[in-house]
C-alpha cells in the first residue's frame, strides 16, 4: 500500500474508535431492567429527570447537533442508549398532550410539562405503560413507556430519543423550538 492510502486509512480508525468512545454505549441484551446497585432510584444531576432508570449522567452522550437522514437535518435530541425493555420514566411533572405512531419515531409520546412551557419528545418506545392516555397526569419519575427500537431506529441499538421543545402559548404539539436536553440532563 502506498504511505498516503495507510494515513487515510488509519485516519478513518481512529475516527472510528473516536466516536465509538465518545458516543455508543454498548449494553448487553441481556442487562437486568432494573436500577443498577449504583444508581438506585432515578437520576437527578440536572433539571430534569434522567428518563431512562438506572442511566447515570456519565452514560449520556450530547448528541444534539450530529447530521441525521444523510446530512439532511439536525438530531435536536439525545439518544440514550439502554436494554430493550428498560423503564421510561417522566422527566418532570406535566401530562400526557399526545400518544402517537410516526414512521420515523415509531412508537412516540408527548409530554407537555406543568406549566406548558415546554415539551417532552420520547421515540423509538418498545411498548407503553399500562393503562397509559391522552390528558393524563404524570408526575417526575413516573413510568410511561418502556426502550426500544421502533421507527427508523436500528433494532440492534435500542435506546431513547429524547426531545425537549420551548412552546410558545397554544402552540400544538408538534410544534416548538428544539432546545438541548443534553444540559437539563446533566450539570457540565
Amino acid at each position: 500500500m502506498r504511505p498516503r492510502l495507510w494515513g487515510s486509512v488509519a485516519s478513518a480508525l481512529l475516527l472510528c474508535v473516536a466516536f465509538a468512545h465518545f458516543c455508543v454505549r454498548i449494553v448487553p441484551a441481556d442487562a437486568p431492567s432494573g436500577p443498577t446497585p449504583q444508581s438506585a432510584g432515578p437520576a437527578t444531576n440536572g433539571p430534569l429527570l434522567i428518563p431512562v432508570e438506572g442511566v447515570p449522567a456519565s452514560a449520556l452522550a450530547d448528541t444534539f447537533t450530529q447530521a441525521r437522514a444523510n446530512g439532511a437535518r439536525p438530531h435536536d435530541a439525545i439518544d440514550i442508549m439502554a436494554a430493550r425493555g428498560r423503564a421510561v420514566l417522566a422527566a418532570a411533572d406535566g401530562w400526557i398532550e399526545k400518544v402517537f405512531w410516526s414512521e420515523d419515531g415509531g412508537r412516540t409520546l408527548y409530554q407537555r410539562s406543568a406549566d406548558g412551557r415546554l415539551l417532552y419528545y420520547y421515540a423509538h418506545l418498545d411498548s407503553y405503560a399500562p393503562g397509559l392516555r391522552e390528558g393524563q397526569a404524570l408526575r417526575r419519575g413516573q413510568r410511561i413507556a418502556t426502550v426500544g427500537s421502533t421507527g427508523n431506529a436500528d433494532p440492534s441499538a435500542p435506546h431513547l430519543h429524547f426531545a425537549v421543545h420551548v412552546m410558545k402559548a397554544g402552540e400544538p404539539w408538534y410544534g416548538g423550538r428544539a432546545i438541548n436536553p443534553y444540559p437539563l440532563l446533566a450539570r457540565r
